[in-house]
């Protein structure tokens, strides 16, 4: 598995929410270096990758706050490199910042800016290399900036799984992912937040790396292994990098 990442993702001054609290890109990557995977550095997405996602309007505001534009197209670069990269058979993981799934055509919230995830897909179908995409979001919140992204996609499906319990989670999980019967690449909008220390308050650690082996066995079985995730939530920090590294050793396989 490539693990996409920056340097530049541990500045924390392009803006002043959770998501760019100082710490946490130090506390995800605690638990994947050292690790097994390699590390590749994205380059940004370019203004017309991201028109492909946002309306114009939307983005040339964002070019005006020149800190937030340099870190949330540089996130939006790492997750297009994922897909990229999934896309040719090496599966990813994009520990990037901002996160997207609350990034919407015409604006943001959540600690969002671009959605990555949503970007990186249409990007993909633009090279013509898809026409079809599954994503799983397991963050503790909806991704509606995904589901209005790719609205006018109708081969693009968008699941949030909530459920009360972890075993239920893990469950309904299993058995959407059981029920699909075809798609031409995997996606995880991978948020943290629904650990049970967390805002979520739920899934442990080892549910983690449950959910990314579902998502890897999935792929396996329905699109020759093509799967790629992008960070999302997560605040916890001191057991932000062992949830990380769970999900990844799921994912990777």
């Amino acid at each position: 598995m490539k693990l996409i990442y920056d340097a530049r993702f541990q500045d924390s001054r392009y803006a002043t929410d959770n998501a760019a609290m100082p710490g946490r890109m130090e506390a995800a990557l605690s638990g994947l270096l050292p690790g097994p995977w390699d590390v590749v550095a994205p380059v940004p997405a370019t203004v017309e990758q991201l028109l492909l996602a946002h309306d114009e309007g939307y983005v040339q505001g964002v070019t005006g706050d020149a800190p937030r534009f340099a870190m949330a197209s540089l996130a939006a670069g790492g997750a297009i490199l994922a897909g990229r990269l999934a896309h040719g058979g090496e599966p990813a993981f994009a520990c990037v910042r901002p996160p997207g799934h609350h990034a919407s055509r015409m604006g943001a919230w959540g600690h969002c800016t671009f959605s990555n995830l949503a970007l990186a897909l249409l990007v993909l179908r633009a090279e013509g290399r898809i026409q079809s995409a599954f994503i799983l979001d397991i963050d503790a919140h909806t991704g509606d900036g995904t589901r209005d992204v790719l609205v006018h996609w109708p081969r693009a499906e968008v699941f949030n799984p909530f459920a009360a319990t972890p075993a239920e989670y893990l469950e309904l999980v299993a058995a959407r992912l059981a029920g699909l019967a075809e798609t031409d690449i995997i996606a995880v909008s991978a948020g943290f937040d629904a650990y049970r220390l967390d805002v979520g308050h739920k899934l442990d650690t080892p549910d983690f790396r449950r959910l990314g082996e579902l998502a890897r066995e999935a792929a396996r079985r329905l699109c020759r292994g093509r799967r790629f995730a992008v960070l999302e939530g997560g605040y916890y920090l001191p057991d932000l990098g062992a949830n990380v590294r769970a999900f990844c050793e799921g994912f990777a396989g």
